[in-house]
């Protein structure tokens, strides 16, 4: 396992590759007791604006478990290859955020359904832990 924290201005090909295929991952935030809730999720990365980003309700849990600990971590896997992505996030109600994100989704994943109780996730990302296979496959 490598680790590596980013240098937005030069991201390995291979991860930015693995970030923009098409996985469903997994996001973990933490209780008020400190036990982890683990959900499955599309996280779309945003090389522009420096972060991730998770789409859901509002009332969601995950959104709730920020106030708070804003820690949080976005896995995903493909055989394997996986990266998980480390960092605190925060809730994100307001239209320009929540379009961005709804983007960045689509671009990804595919347009999501319209949803009034939507918010973003914006995720700022201190490090990137990456298996050996992502680093070793030609980008």
């Amino acid at each position: 396992m490598t680790s590596w924290q980013p240098d937005w201005d030069d991201f390995p090909p291979a991860l930015l590759e693995f970030w923009t295929e098409r996985h469903l991952g997994t996001l973990t935030t933490l209780r008020a007791d400190g036990r982890p809730h683990v959900v499955p999720v599309g996280v779309a990365l945003d090389i522009e604006q420096r972060c991730a980003w998770v789409i859901t309700y509002g009332t969601s849990r995950k959104a709730a478990h920020l106030a708070g600990d804003p820690r949080v971590a976005a896995c995903q896997v493909d055989g394997g290859r996986w990266s998980t992505i480390e960092g605190t996030a925060r809730v994100c109600a307001d239209e320009a955020s929540v379009r961005r994100a709804e983007e960045r989704y689509a671009a990804r994943y595919r347009t999501p359904q319209p949803n009034p109780l939507r918010v973003a996730l914006r995720i700022e990302i201190d490090r990137f832990l990456v298996s050996p296979a992502i680093l070793a496959s030609p980008a």
